[in-house]
């Protein structure tokens, strides 16, 4: 895929999350995807930190939305080659710290197969 292609997904992804439109979000990933992140391995200890399919994570995903209504993601850069884009932003919630976070989205046939949220 071009990086244009691939900024493309990423962009579509921010707009989707950012407006809680969550079966737009979902339609982006592959139906057996993996996603990783550290929220998820505190607030459900028992994943590990880790979903895999699109129940999992319409079902985090949701809660995420319910818990936090003012939930906002910020892009401050986009790099995509290959089948990957690496994505920074600042998560924005009324009442916390922003917080940086880094993500990197695998991309197969159009398709997200695997994402992996990182932040300190």
């Amino acid at each position: 895929m071009t990086p244009e292609k691939l900024q493309l997904i990423a962009f579509k992804w921010f707009e989707t999350f950012n407006n809680k439109e969550l079966e737009k979000l979902l339609s982006l990933y592959d139906e057996d995807a993996v996603h990783f992140s550290p929220k998820l391995k505190m607030y459900k200890p028992d994943t590990n930190g880790f979903v895999t399919g699109k129940e999992a994570l319409r079902e985090w995903w949701q809660d995420a939305f319910e818990r936090l209504p003012s939930l906002n993601y910020k892009v401050k850069s986009l790099t995509a080659n290959g089948d990957r884009v690496f994505m920074e932003y600042i998560r924005t919630v009324n009442g916390e710290e922003d917080m940086l976070i880094a993500e990197v989205l695998d991309i197969k046939e159009n398709k997200i197969i695997a994402s992996r949220v990182y932040h300190g």
